[in-house]
């Protein structure tokens, strides 16, 4: 484990996944999910080289049929460590071929994590390495720990604005839409809101959202690098995921081929694209 720290802040990453698994004030609160199994054993994994879930989760390149599960694959690597300072850290997972068995591009993903005052960034820098165009997604997925009544908390997001989320059906982005009603820019949470799973905006125009308890909003996620969202957590679970993701689940009737998938980034070879998002404590 890697714990970053300033008079702020303290975070700890674990290297395999490159995940955070832990973010304290300098009071010693937490705001990460402890990851307790027995409602979801993770903190917030990465996801790459997609998001989401594809259709019988294979996709075709070349004449050949590879697999790829929900979220992709590196969450479950183990990231080397690039760059080490007392407030920051750079891992990075290349290419090898353990990963082109599922994923036949060459690539580096680096994570960097900062901590700054009050904020925790982190960035994702995606390489292509290799002479053909790659298609991708990079998301994010951080838990953060809501103890006591859920109902207690809400969502408040930047703008006033008209949310529709795509329902999901059996983890595939089904044609259904369902408008999410804000009161003056707030979301209350209740646990009927992810009765069919997670929220997923296609569309956000707001470009963070802040956690309030008792209407005192205590901790801000900012995406403005991300065009889609997801929300989600799991039935009486003490924790909400706030997801800034760059693509999403593949649609009930997708066509197998990456290039043509919805949300999907295509990136030239040797092109770099980068992406980041920020957690404040307020």
């Amino acid at each position: 484990m890697i714990t970053l720290s300033n008079t702020k802040l303290s975070a700890t990453i674990n290297p395999k996944g490159a995940e955070l698994i832990s973010l304290k004030d300098d009071k010693g609160t937490e705001y990460m999910w402890e990851g307790n199994p027995d409602f979801w054993g993770k903190h917030s994994p990465v996801l790459f080289p997609i998001v989401g879930t594809l259709k019988d989760n294979k996709y075709s390149y070349n004449g050949t049929t590879y697999t790829l599960p929900r979220h992709g694959f590196a969450r479950d690597n183990v990231f080397t460590v690039k760059e080490q300072r007392e407030d920051s850290v750079t891992f990075s997972l290349v290419a090898n071929a353990l990963t082109k068995e599922n994923y036949p591009f060459d690539f580096e993903l680096q994570i960097k994590y900062t901590l700054s005052g009050n904020s925790l960034h982190i960035v994702y820098i995606i390489n292509n390495s290799g002479e053909e165009a790659m298609p991708f997604s990079i998301g994010a997925h951080p838990a953060f720990t809501l103890p006591g009544n859920f109902e207690a908390y809400s969502l408040q997001f930047e703008k006033e604005e008209q949310l529709v989320s795509t329902q999901l059906q059996n983890d595939l982005l089904s044609d259904v839409e369902i408008p999410v009603t804000l009161q003056n820019g707030k979301l209350g949470l209740n646990y009927d809101l992810f009765e069919n799973d997670a929220l997923v905006f296609k569309k956000i125009a707001s470009q963070y959202i802040d956690i309030a308890k008792n209407d005192i909003p205590f901790l801000r996620v900012s995406f403005p690098d991300f065009p889609h969202l997801g929300l989600w957590t799991k039935p009486n679970a003490p924790f909400l995921c706030i997801e800034p993701w760059q693509g999403y689940a593949d649609s009930t009737i997708g066509s197998g081929n990456l290039f043509d998938k919805e949300g999907i980034l295509v990136l030239e070879a040797r092109g770099e694209v980068k992406r980041g998002f920020s957690i404040e404590i307020l």
